[in-house]
């Protein structure tokens, strides 16, 4: 009986290690991602994953999706899109330089 026991435990041991090290930080991304989407109002300056620069100008719950204007004009993105917000990135304080 130990034995069969014995032979399972490093498949076991692979699976918690693969548990911690790849599923639950994707797990807690995500959260933070869907926290983010949801959190966004108009008026924040965002940039998309593709790198594009602009302001929220609409949010719309319905369909989740956004208008964001930029130099070139207004465009509607999916709020998954959005990369991160730059507004309170603007607004910090600079750190000094050493």
């Amino acid at each position: 009986m130990g034995e069969g026991l014995g032979g399972f435990l490093p498949i076991i041991l692979m699976f918690v290690v693969v548990y911690f090290f790849m599923i639950a930080p994707q797990m807690k991304r995500a959260k933070k991602e869907k926290k983010f989407a949801a959190e966004l109002k108009r008026g924040d300056k965002v940039v998309t994953k593709s790198g594009l620069h602009g302001k929220v100008a609409d949010l719309n719950d319905r369909d989740n999706t956004c208008v964001i204007e930029t130099l070139a004009g207004k465009l509607k993105f999916d709020k998954s899109a959005i990369s991160m917000e730059m507004s309170s990135k603007l607004n910090a304080p600079a750190k000094p330089s050493k």
